[in-house]
C-alpha cells in the first residue's frame, strides 16, 4: 500500500515537474519504505512529506542525523535517520529506521534500500 500510494503521489508531483513517468518511479519505490502498518494511518499529505524527507534523507542525509517532516493539518510527524553509504556489487545502499508519531506514539521500521541506476531507491530489506 505505501508503495502504491507513493507512486500516485510522486505521479502527481511529477506532473509539475513535466516528468510523471519518473515521478511515479520515485514515488513508488520510496513510498515502499514506509510499510503498510505505518503508511495506513497516514493521510496523502502525510505520504508526501515522509516522502519527501526519505528522499532527502537516503539521497544526502548525513549518516546518523534525523531528516525531519511534520504534517500540521494532521498533527502527524516523524523523521528518516540514513546510515553510512556503502556498496553491494557497485551499487549505493543504505540501511535507515524510520519513526512516525502517530497521536504520540512512536511506530518505528528499520530497514535497507538501494539506490537504482535511475535515482530511485528500492526497499530490499
Amino acid at each position: 500500500m505505501g508503495a502504491v500510494a507513493g507512486g500516485l503521489i510522486g505521479n502527481a508531483i511529477g506532473a509539475g515537474a513535466g516528468n510523471r513517468a519518473a515521478g511515479t518511479i520515485i514515488g513508488a519505490a520510496v513510498g515502499g519504505l514506509l510499510g503498510n502498518h505505518i503508511g495506513a494511518a497516514l493521510d496523502d499529505e502525510d505520504r508526501r512529506r515522509a516522502n519527501a524527507a526519505q528522499m532527502r534523507a537516503l539521497e544526502s542525509g548525513p549518516s546518523g542525523a534525523p531528516v525531519p517532516w511534520r504534517n500540521p493539518d494532521s498533527g502527524h510527524y516523524g523523521n528518516i535517520v540514513p546510515g553510512p553509504s556503502y556498496q553491494v556489487n557497485g551499487v549505493p545502499c543504505r540501511q535507515f529506521t524510520e519513526t512516525i508519531y502517530i497521536g504520540g506514539k512512536p511506530q518505528v521500521e528499520r530497514g535497507t534500500a538501494c539506490r537504482n541506476p535511475d535515482g530511485t531507491w528500492t526497499a530490499v530489506g
